[in-house]
């Protein structure tokens, strides 16, 4: 369904960012709740792409307002969407350890995926992305991919 077409960069980097503050902040502030509200997000925004609410923040306040310009580039969306979709799945994996007070493993999860979001923010590798290209080549996923990694 997301073949290749113009994606805009900075609606990325400004999911990711919202990613790497609000976790850093629920990890700093011990908000389990919020992690979930987080995972949440991501999981809604992987499997409706339309309703992401960081996209959402992006594109009707941050775009319009002229905060952030749009960096279109020729791309398929969907290895981040699944990068999204495994971050959503280990904020839900922390969400549901931190409620079986396996403390030391739910925040360690959040660590990673704050790592991660910023490791593709500052540097522009995506862990989930070359996961998504690697499956793909053995076969293992469905999607057919316009551009091929």
């Amino acid at each position: 369904m997301s073949n290749s077409k113009k994606l805009d960069k900075n609606a990325l980097r400004f999911n990711q960012g919202a990613i790497v503050i609000l976790t850093a902040a629920a990890f700093l502030l011990q908000l389990p709740w919020l992690i979930a509200i987080i995972a949440a997000v991501l999981l809604v925004g992987t499997i409706f792409p339309s309703a992401g609410l960081f996209k959402l923040i992006y594109f009707h306040i941050a775009r319009p307002l002229g905060i952030l310009k749009p960096i279109l580039v020729e791309e398929d969306s969907a290895p981040h969407q699944f990068a999204q979709g495994l971050g959503g799945v280990f904020l839900l994996l922390s969400f549901i350890s931190l409620q079986f007070n396996l403390n030391i493993l739910g925040w360690a999860l959040s660590l990673i995926v704050i790592a991660l979001a910023l490791i593709n923010l500052t540097v522009n590798f995506c862990l989930g992305c070359y996961i998504y290209f690697q499956l793909n080549k053995l076969g293992l996923l469905h999607h057919t991919s316009a551009s091929r990694g």
